[in-house]
């Protein structure tokens, strides 16, 4: 009887230092999946400042610059000036925008996830 309990006592232990060696790589890969969230969500607001940038260039007379209304259309964790871009092509009747924002990064030691990159295109009034 003995035996089997003292045998139980160290299965546990086995246990609970498989699991200290388990937790930080479980640690790891959800701290990636929410990486991969903040991309996501990046790539989102860059469409959403080239459709505000655009739609901003395509009046006759701005209240604004395309490129400030763009800025302000950004979520502000996202919204530094050194990680965001725009790019301005125009066409006959019609102007198009470019957005480029800087992915931030939350897994340490990996600072550069590159840049979310989205286009738009409007008609001029």
């Amino acid at each position: 009887m003995t035996r089997n309990r003292g045998r139980t006592r160290r299965e546990r232990g086995q246990v609970a230092i498989e699991y200290m060696g388990f937790i930080p790589l479980l640690l790891l890969v959800g701290l990636f999946a929410v990486q991969l969230g903040v991309a996501a969500y990046t790539v989102n607001q860059a469409g959403t400042a080239a459709r505000v940038a655009a739609r901003t260039a395509s009046h006759d007379r701005p209240e604004r610059t395309p490129e400030d209304a763009g800025r302000a259309s950004i979520s502000d964790w996202l919204n530094a000036p050194q990680d965001s871009d725009f790019r301005m092509g125009w066409g006959y009747d019609e102007v198009t925008y470019t957005a480029r924002l800087r992915i931030p990064s939350l897994v340490p030691g990996i600072d550069d996830w590159g840049w979310a990159e989205r286009s738009s295109t409007m008609p001029r009034d």
